[in-house]
């Protein structure tokens, strides 16, 4: 069975007036091989007339951003010209390959009415071999993103990416990550089987989980060990768990900003490409 090796807490980090934890990296975990980075802003009441998200154009090269809309809304917009809204239960994800400039704020409509707001943002690297790939969006609702009912209902499996007992996500991963969101009742449970060769990345959204007989509580990080074999997960409360697994990359991570490539060199090529203009146009 797969053992716990430590506990991370997520880090209060707020951004202007967005609740923010940074579960990625921290004083006590840089990343997780091929997960690099992880937001888990929210959950707040955005009042009537609000700013909404803060994150206006930017640039991304050498990664992939894969955000988990679970109240609230997403507006993107990005400079291989896509442009859509994302709503609660929805899932946006960008391959920023060899570059792009995108936004990510809130509708005209959330801003001018308010809400519920609570938004995860995960990283994931990309091999040496496609860093420079071209530019990818997807963005789904959530009816468009299957899921799996089990435990008779006291357990669901939103099927983000790869595969579960052979059923097929809703995202095609180009570096074989596996992603789901899980949902449990209280007295819910479920097992899978990790590849040996796998990492896996468990981050508890709300409330706890018991995995492999190791309490995970909300905010909380749990880094395993690499040895493969089953996981077993239950909850005596209402949880959500961001889950996955994915054979790590064993490659040099050097990340500045909106950045992560392989070389310092490359990163500094990556501001000179951004400078001259190379990652596309933005318009409005």
């Amino acid at each position: 069975m797969l053992t716990v090796k430590r506990i991370h807490q997520a880090e209060y980090s707020p951004i202007s007036d967005l609740i923010t934890y940074r579960a990625l990296p921290t004083r006590s975990i840089d990343y997780v091989d091929p997960f690099l980075f992880l937001n888990h802003h929210g959950p707040q009441v955005y009042q009537t007339c609000n700013n909404g998200l803060p994150f206006g154009p930017h640039p991304h090269r050498g990664m992939e951003t894969v955000t988990f809309i679970l109240d609230g809304d997403i507006a993107h917009k990005d400079s291989s010209g896509h442009d859509s809204v994302i709503t609660a239960g929805g899932v946006q994800w960008m391959t920023a390959g060899r570059g792009l400039i995108h936004a990510e704020v809130s509708s005209d409509d959330f801003k001018e009415t308010g809400g519920k707001l609570e938004i995860l943002q995960l990283w994931l690297n990309l091999p040496a071999r496609l860093k420079m790939t071209e530019p990818f969006y997807k963005g789904l609702q959530k009816e468009d993103i299957p899921s799996l009912t089990l435990d008779e209902g006291k357990v669901t499996v939103n099927l983000i990416s790869g595969f579960w007992d052979g059923h097929t996500s809703a995202f095609a991963s180009q570096t074989g990550v596996h992603l789901n969101t899980i949902y449990f009742k209280p007295g819910g449970k479920v097992t899978v089987t990790i590849p040996q060769d796998h990492t896996v990345f468990f981050y508890v959204i709300k409330g706890k989980i018991n995995a492999n007989g190791v309490d995970v509580e909300s905010l909380k990080l749990a880094e395993f060990n690499h040895e493969g074999g089953d996981l077993a997960m239950s909850a005596q409360e209402d949880s959500i768990l961001l889950f996955g697994h994915a054979k790590p990359l064993n490659e040099p991570v050097v990340s500045q900003g909106p950045f992560v490539m392989n070389t310092q060199q490359e990163i500094a090529e990556a501001y000179d490409d951004y400078r001259r203009g190379k990652f596309g146009s933005w318009g409005h």
